[in-house]
């Protein structure tokens, strides 16, 4: 489930003025009674219709959002406040609703003063309403423009985490992998981004995924909102290829890399593929395989070992 399609949630001094406005067209069209009726009504709908979009345009968090994207969501905007939005959103449409009925059956028994006063107590009651889930729809307005921007990664495809310290080729890896397809896109995540690209295996597309400010360094060093996000990715990785730089070029010690390494392995259940670029300069470590990014040595073969190390296995159609 993305949020990419939610519609943009209205103000609740927006709603009102829409509300009121359409209200005093609508009881300008008639006399009596009859106007102070149609005012209530379309004033009532308007609100209690808006309302109710705004909390049914989201999804079930429990049932229609999947692990990967629940996480992430509620790393950065806090699930269960946003739960509470919504669910008061949703109270005052109900609310809304409610007073719409109330006050019609008041208008329709009373003569054309009283009608009038009853309906402007009826928008009075309508205006305190709003007031009350104002910072309600400012909350989940923040949550939608903050969600809409997660990056589209699909959990029914294949997908190949890329780790290790800064500098030590993964950009460059997942850059030369993808590079048939043309298809890198950046989704900013708080201060860092997630980098995906895809490529294909027989007729299987592979999301491959390199998450720098979060897989390249200690989980000591990650804040809250970070934490999680490497935790949303345990949910979504088929197998990790973790990079590793012997020659120390990158800045970082080997022993400090092979620490990140031991996080990794410990916090992914996925299989773990240990790679040493730059091997053009130092073979100096114990790995799955050795490739040159820059040489373009092993790459394919690299790609090929993450490929097995997934073991995907698409769902046919059955001749039967």
């Amino acid at each position: 489930m993305r949020f990419e399609n939610l519609p943009t949630t209205p103000r609740s001094e927006e709603l009102l003025d829409k509300a009121f406005s359409r209200a005093a067209r609508a009881g300008r069209a008639k006399g009596g009674r009859e106007a102070q009726e149609s005012m209530l009504r379309t004033a009532a709908n308007i609100l209690s219709d808006n309302l109710e979009n705004v909390s049914n345009d989201w999804p079930d968090f429990d049932y229609d959002v999947e692990p990967f994207y629940y996480e992430l969501a509620d790393a950065i905007v806090d699930v269960d406040e946003l739960r509470q939005a919504l669910s008061e959103v949703n109270w005052a449409s109900r609310q809304i609703a409610e007073l719409r009925s109330e006050y019609a059956s008041k208008i329709r028994t009373a003569d054309p003063d009283t009608a009038r006063k009853h309906r402007k107590q009826a928008f009075a009651r309508m205006a305190d309403i709003m007031d009350e889930i104002e910072d309600d729809l400012f909350r989940v307005g923040e949550a939608r423009d903050a969600l809409k921007g997660l990056p589209d990664i699909r959990p029914d495809e294949p997908a190949i985490v890329v780790a290790g310290y800064p500098n030590v080729g993964k950009s460059s890896f997942v850059n030369a992998v993808t590079r048939a397809s043309n298809d890198i896109a950046s989704y900013p995540f708080t201060t860092k981004a997630v980098q995906i690209g895809h490529f294909e295996r027989d007729h299987v597309r592979y999301q491959i995924i390199d998450t720098p400010g979060l897989l390249d360094r200690p989980a000591d060093e990650r804040n809250d909102i970070e934490q999680q996000a490497v935790s949303a990715l345990t949910h979504l990785a088929d197998a990790v290829v973790f990079v590793v730089d012997a020659s120390g070029d990158c800045g970082y010690p080997l022993d400090a890399q092979l620490g990140l390494l031991s996080e990794v392995e410990r916090v992914f259940d996925a299989p773990v593929l240990v790679v040493c670029n730059k091997s053009d300069r130092s073979r100096d470590v114990d790995a799955d395989a050795y490739m040159s990014v820059t040489n373009d040595e092993n790459v394919d073969e690299v790609l090929d070992m993450a490929v097995e190390a997934v073991g995907f296995e698409p769902d046919l159609p059955s001749r039967e």
